[in-house]
């Protein structure tokens, strides 16, 4: 399970909490521009350069979030039950479900460019290696201008806009919009007596205007209470602020072990969120076991280099003693 948001003040930023029941070998990973990828039907040996977290498997990262130089950012989210990949097709652009992040990234400028290729794509079933058989994924994809979800169900592939920003798992995406329709009335003011106005009725406390906003895990309530954060946020419009609203934001979906516990009694939680900056070209990040926010920039040596940079997560907690 997963929550991804957009975020624009001032600036645009994209994040993304990861939540499984352990480590998939994540690391912050630099895809140089003259770095050879190797996709399903092709090799890129020139490409934008890309910055984000994956799992690096055969020299190849296998990304779950990431954005190129030009601001395009990407993110693949557990879709359980309701991906459906299917075989290459001719007269398709058939591309691997662990590929499409790298293919949307490595090839577009813009989320519209994006758009209108995807229109004519297939994702196979293809798995990666043997013993790595495809996830069942669907993502977001956005820049500083649109937001879409990708899905691809029973009955085909599925290009949403997504004017929420916001994109968390089960059910399918046009689910999630409508289910917002639901909470319509939360508000972060003070409620006003609408119940019978022969009573007087006074609010007892602050935040009194949100009850009923969910707070349990499931995706359909943090997708709605990731919604009303983001539109109800306000913060200062420098970088350092917007990074900690951002992660704020996601620190309000995050599970801790034990409060989620999966059929086969696995705890999940959240492995670890980031959030990318595309006007600086920043990734940061914190980890399940490390809340210090960690940066890595994606400077223009790094952009020009011939090959994969990675920096492994920092997960052992650090702590500031003031005496």
């Amino acid at each position: 399970m997963c929550t991804c948001i957009t975020f624009k003040n001032n600036g645009f930023y994209f994040g993304r909490n990861l939540d499984l029941e352990r480590s998939f070998g994540e690391q912050a990973v630099i895809l140089p521009r003259r770095c050879p990828i190797r996709l399903q039907n092709q090799t890129l040996r020139e490409h934008p350069a890309v910055i984000g977290t994956a799992h690096v498997a055969d020299g190849t990262p296998l990304f779950a979030e990431a954005m190129n130089e030009h601001g395009l950012c990407a993110a693949g989210l557990y879709f359980p039950q309701n991906a459906v990949y299917r075989p290459p097709k001719r007269g398709k652009t058939n591309v691997a479900a662990f590929e499409l992040i790298a293919w949307v990234l490595c090839r577009f400028e813009t989320a519209a460019e994006a758009q209108t290729a995807l229109q004519n794509v297939n994702i196979t079933d293809r798995p990666f290696r043997p013993d790595m058989p495809a996830t069942a994924l669907h993502w977001m994809i956005a820049d500083s201008e649109r937001c879409l979800t990708v899905e691809q169900t029973e009955d085909g592939l599925h290009v949403y806009e997504n004017k929420f920003g916001v994109l968390t798992n089960n059910p399918p995406f046009p689910f999630q919009c409508e289910n917002m329709r639901t909470h319509m009335a939360l508000s972060p003011y003070a409620p006003e007596n609408r119940f019978a106005p022969a009573l007087s009725l006074t609010p007892y406390g602050q935040g009194m205007g949100a009850v009923g906003l969910p707070g349990d895990a499931s995706p359909p309530s943090r997708f709605v209470r990731a919604a009303f954060l983001k539109y109800n946020s306000v913060c200062a419009k420098d970088e350092a602020a917007n990074v900690t609203q951002v992660f704020h934001i996601l620190d309000s979906v995050s599970m801790c072990k034990g409060s989620v516990i999966t059929p086969q009694g696995g705890l999940d939680h959240t492995v670890y969120a980031s959030c990318i900056s595309t006007s600086t070209n920043t990734f940061y990040y914190k980890t399940y076991d490390n809340s210090q926010i960690t940066a890595i920039r994606l400077k223009e040596a790094a952009k020009n280099g011939k090959t994969l940079l990675t920096f492994p997560f920092e997960t052992k907690q650090q702590i500031r003693f003031e005496n």
